[in-house]
């Protein structure tokens, strides 16, 4: 029988509504990240680095996309005859199709796929956070503890811990409670979401709380643990780690990487990024264009002035135009003499010449003030903008758009066009 030590889950499902316009037609976790990268790309590449060698992805929201980027696990060397990376979509059992209804029913649902390597440990992992973690330390940690649950901790500004599930520890990190998103945290110690199970452990907690609805980790499986007096240990971690679950917090995410120092730095050698890229042909620059402090990918060709952005591969930005503090994804064409401040245009949109986005002041979005916020104006995929027109801030396109959409040739400031099948 096949057995392996230690297997991950990585819960890659996720809708991420908070991302709007970005994400109605892709799951968070296949979104563009600097530049040539996916969100998904991180937790993988931290398997592999980590000697993690089987990982089982659950999908469920939009999952083209996310198969077509990880494959057969190429690029992050998971094709392997056993383990690799295993694609596992909701699937009909006896007639009827079970959605996930939750994270831990999602794992529930693919017990089978785990049985078949007899682990003794199992890995959940979240596939929406940017972030470099060596899950080895974390296991030799749990076995040190002899821990029935690790969770993967950092510390977080008190102010923020209320929009974290956070935990109390004792005086050798066993935790003794669990707030999840308490009004009035009494810890910031916030959980990342990252959570090594003994097998033994998980599955008895899976099997138990099965008809539960909703089962969550945070919510369900670890307080049934907690109460039945498994040992759940609090393993800290104070490293980089981002969740970029809002339209701000991507961007500033994004931002982060054209620092001169990053505090993530995208290009180490030990731990190494992989990705899921075809080949291009180098960058093409210019005699007459201007680049500072920017990302640009493979595949570019740039004739305009590029400054504080991250730009994907396959980007053409012609002659004349500025691109300031933007996040412009993949084979995105931008005209002649735009004027392009902070904005996040997803893959393969259009803008022609001569279109101003980011324009005016500051209006909250009608459509979702939650949603469309941090100044940001934000175009969704296979979008097009037509000539002469300009776009205010706080702002949502989806959509083939055409010069009638733009009253006046204007979309002010907290407007949408959002297309008939777009959202």
């Amino acid at each position: 029988m096949i057995k392996k030590e230690m297997i991950a889950m990585l819960l890659a499902g996720g809708q991420g509504s908070r991302l709007g316009v970005l994400t109605s037609k892709v799951a968070k976790p296949a979104v563009a990240f600097g530049g040539k990268y996916r969100i998904i790309d991180f937790p993988l590449s931290n398997c592999i680095n980590s000697g993690v060698d089987t990982v089982g992805v659950l999908t469920q929201y939009q999952p083209l996309r996310l198969n077509t980027h990880i494959g057969i696990g190429i690029p992050w060397d998971l094709d392997r005859n056993i383990g690799g990376v295993t694609v596992l979509p909701p699937y009909e059992k006896n007639g009827n199709s079970e959605w996930y209804t939750g994270t831990a029913n999602a794992i529930y649902q693919n017990i089978g796929y785990m049985e078949q390597y007899n682990p003794e440990y199992v890995l959940i992992l979240s596939g929406d956070h940017i972030y470099k973690m060596d899950y080895e330390i974390m296991l030799n940690y749990h076995k040190s503890h002899d821990a029935d649950i690790t969770i993967a901790c950092m510390p977080v500004p008190m102010e923020e811990a209320s929009r974290f599930g956070v935990v109390l520890t004792d005086d050798e990190n066993r935790i003794s409670e669990f707030e999840e998103k308490p009004e009035h945290p009494r810890s910031n110690l916030a959980s990342m979401g990252i959570y090594i199970f003994k097998w033994s452990v998980l599955r008895d907690a899976l099997i138990t709380l099965k008809d539960q609805k909703q089962c969550d980790f945070g919510k369900h499986i670890i307080p049934y643990c907690h109460e039945k007096g498994d040992k759940v240990f609090a393993y800290e971690y104070n490293g980089y780690w981002k969740d970029v679950g809002t339209l701000g917090s991507y961007w500033e995410a994004n931002m982060e990487l054209i620092d001169l120092i990053p505090v993530f730095n995208l290009y180490e050698e030990f731990w190494k990024i992989y990705t899921n890229s075809t080949t291009l042909p180098p960058q093409y620059i210019s005699d007459n264009s201007r680049i500072d402090r920017s990302i640009i990918s493979e595949g570019c060709d740039i004739y305009g002035e590029v400054y504080n952005s991250v730009i994907g591969a396959g980007v053409t930005i012609g002659a004349g135009a500025v691109i300031r503090d933007s996040i412009i994804m993949q084979n995105v064409q931008i005209g002649s003499y735009c004027r392009v401040d902070k904005a996040i245009i997803a893959d393969n949109v259009t803008v022609e010449e001569n279109v101003q986005i980011g324009v005016g002041e500051e209006a909250p979005s009608k459509l979702d003030p939650r949603i469309y916020s941090f100044g940001l104006a934000t175009i969704g995929e296979n979008s097009y903008v037509p000539k002469n027109v300009r776009i205010g801030k706080n702002t949502a396109i989806a959509g083939i758009t055409q010069e009638c959409d733009y009253p006046e040739g204007l979309l002010p400031s907290g407007e949408s066009i959002i297309k008939a099948g777009d959202m």
